[in-house]
């Protein structure tokens, strides 16, 4: 059994990683979020909590950058301010695509917000995963 787990480990050990570092990413941007939330910003406070959707997003971000350049994809990159610039934009795209595909799935189709969420969810991890392939720790 562990032989047979280890061989399809090897045989995608990308996208493994890549889904593992997507859990452990969102389990350190939500403890960064609720961490403000309890100690220092008000999730009550309109500005506040815009404020601790910055932090998740920014905190996941950053750990994801490090994460896939490393475990991931392992990028040989020299230049990792322009390798890291990249990534952000192409996580800005999958922020902007998250936005509309709720925004067409909720209020223009009138579906719930919960399947919108995880259609999107699936969407943004698949888009997340090509942009970071083909676009910032290409080979």
């Amino acid at each position: 059994m562990i032989e047979k787990c280890r061989k399809v480990y090897q045989a995608h050990e990308e996208i493994v990683n890549y889904l593992v570092v997507g859990v452990l990413t969102t389990v350190v941007s939500l403890g960064a979020k609720f961490l403000c939330a309890a100690t220092i910003l008000d999730a009550e406070v309109p500005w506040q909590n815009m404020a601790l959707s910055l932090v998740n997003w920014t905190t996941g971000v950053a750990f994801a950058y490090f994460t896939n350049r490393k475990f991931v994809f392992k990028s040989k990159e020299q230049d990792r301010l322009k390798e890291a610039a990249k990534f952000v934009v192409s996580r800005i795209s999958t922020l902007l695509l998250d936005a509309v595909i709720n925004l067409v799935m909720v209020n223009l189709m009138g579906l719930g917000t919960f399947f919108a969420t995880l259609f999107s969810a699936v969407a943004v991890t698949v888009a997340n995963y090509i942009f970071s392939k083909l676009f910032v720790f290409r080979k």
